[in-house]
């Protein structure tokens, strides 16, 4: 069944590429991590994955089923919005600069205008009526939702009148957190994202220059001291409320690369329900200290290699997009330019239940159908001991449905015995342009798919096809619209029987 909401591809050329040397690609599976359950009321390992109901209480999978950033699931068929009502912050990150007035620039903090609550509060019955994709509305800054509280807490009273079906969530860096869970719990707001980059002070002094608590400025490891007291003490108090907490870490290398282990086993002890370990943004343009300094981000592999050693039985979240404090749409897409203040009003903002529901009863059928054909697929790779990692181009609803010139970013998949498991996205220049190729930006993309062993679209040209062969990346257009996790795994399935065909000749 067709997503209805997504643009119909061009279809696929009959036929495989077949033949690179993707054999380097393929690696044994290492053993499985192991662990007791988190204090968080879920004892799956597939807490915050792809996976379904069958892998968690029914009450946590009510919670997170259709939110796009607790579910790598979710995330291919619902969209968030971002409601940019909370400027003011009360702590200063050096890899934070907030800027208002900015539409160029998809990073946190960012916004091109900010709203009052009842602006807020019009801007999201537009965008219900507009996307009937959108389950959750957040606040994300462009400062701290709890450094502004009123205007946060208003905003989410006017959408609870206004769009009840709609899931409200915050993301906090911690300091204010204490002293607000109880209201937090009177809005039903039952997912949380507190950033949390350290559990030493020693370390984090090197990230927060200084904080403003109790009416009085605090610097260096004192501040970090307070920082890191209050953030332990909000986790456990929503914890105990029973609100699903998400931890974000920015990973700074040199800085707290290794000790983020530590904050994982320190954060999942205490009951978080997901980590999200997500890459510092550096660029120097962006007018942070960071940036200014020179601190580099984590490489790809970096990236992965800390999240692989992270994932135990608390899931670590992977399709992260670090979206802006004014984010509208699916993640990986912002539709925010299409809500402006001024275009508001030309908007029909008609709240309507009805295409809300049948389009999330289409998402369950979906849902179904996908779960069987991934399970088909994954029966006939029993006692593989292989895995691979694969990119895959996709406009959204779990499927391969966008030309490779079109891709902005690839989702990444480990496929193995054990199914698909998204690891990743990788963000690349548009290779297709106007019209026209950009044969500039094929070496970035090559540079950035090099661990992959294939990358499956919806349809690619001669000139590509050729140079991702060359590089030992099988382009693959056979599975054109299909599901993804299905078709990765029947393509690893024929690249196995390939490989042990070849061995046989050899023999």
């Amino acid at each position: 069944m067709q997503n209805p909401s997504a643009q119909t591809g061009m279809s696929g050329m009959s036929g495989t590429a077949a033949g690179a040397p993707a054999s380097r690609r393929i690696i044994p599976i290492a053993s499985a991590h192991s662990g007791a359950a988190s204090a968080g009321g879920c004892s799956s390992s597939s807490c915050g994955s792809g996976e379904g109901p069958a892998d968690m209480p029914a009450h946590i999978w009510e919670k997170v089923k259709d939110h796009p950033c607790y579910s790598s699931e979710a995330h291919h068929h619902f969209a968030r919005m971002h409601v940019a009502v909370a400027p003011a912050c009360n702590i200063q990150c050096n890899y934070c600069n907030r800027k208002y007035d900015c539409a160029n620039e998809s990073r946190p903090g960012v916004v091109s205008e900010k709203l009052t609550p009842e602006m807020a509060g019009k801007k999201v019955l537009a965008v219900a009526a507009e996307i009937p994709q959108l389950s959750v509305v957040g606040i994300a800054g462009p400062g701290d939702a709890l450094a502004n509280p009123a205007k946060t807490f208003k905003t989410f009273e006017l959408i609870q009148q206004s769009a009840p079906d709609i899931k409200l969530c915050l993301s906090t860096n911690g300091l204010a957190l204490p002293d607000h869970v109880e209201t937090i719990k009177k809005f039903n707001v039952d997912h949380v994202t507190i950033t949390i980059n350290m559990v030493d002070p020693e370390v984090g002094q090197h990230i927060y220059p200084w904080i403003f608590h109790n009416h009085k400025r605090y610097h260096g490891l004192e501040a970090a001291k307070i920082l890191h007291e209050r953030q332990m003490l909000g986790l456990e108090m929503l914890t105990a409320a029973g609100i699903l907490v998400k931890v974000n870490s920015v990973l700074i290398p040199g800085v707290n690369d290794h000790h983020l282990k530590e904050v994982n086993k320190v954060v999942k002890a205490k009951g978080a329900f997901l980590h999200n370990i997500m890459p510092l943004i550096s660029d120097p343009a962006h007018g942070t200290h960071f940036g200014l300094t020179g601190q580099r981000g984590p490489t790809a592999a970096e990236l992965k290699s800390l999240q692989d050693e992270c994932e135990g039985d608390m899931k670590l979240m992977r399709h992260c997009r670090q979206c802006r404090a004014d984010a509208v749409g699916m993640l990986g897409e912002d539709r925010s330019q299409e809500f402006t203040s001024d275009k508001l009003d030309a908007i029909a903002a008609t709240y309507d239940p009805t295409a809300r529901q049948a389009y999330r009863d289409f998402v369950e059928k979906e849902r179904a159908d996908q779960r069987a054909a991934e399970a088909e697929k994954k029966a006939g790779l029993a006692g593989a001991s292989e895995k691979a990692l694969v990119a895959v181009a996709t406009k959204g609803g779990g499927r391969i449905n966008q030309h490779f010139g079109h891709a902005s970013e690839f989702q990444v998949y480990e496929v193995s015995a054990a199914g698909a498991k998204f690891v990743g996205h990788r963000k690349v220049e548009h290779y297709c342009a106007g019209g026209y190729e950009e044969e500039e930006a094929m070496p970035s993309i090559l540079d950035a798919l090099q661990d992959c062993a294939a990358v499956l679209v919806a349809k690619i040209g001669h000139c590509p096809m050729k140079e991702l062969q060359a590089a030992g990346i099988e382009p693959v257009q056979d599975y054109a619209h299909e599901y993804i996790e299905a078709s990765a795994l029947a393509w690893f399935q024929q690249r196995l029987e390939r490989r042990q065909g070849a061995t046989s000749l050899v023999a």
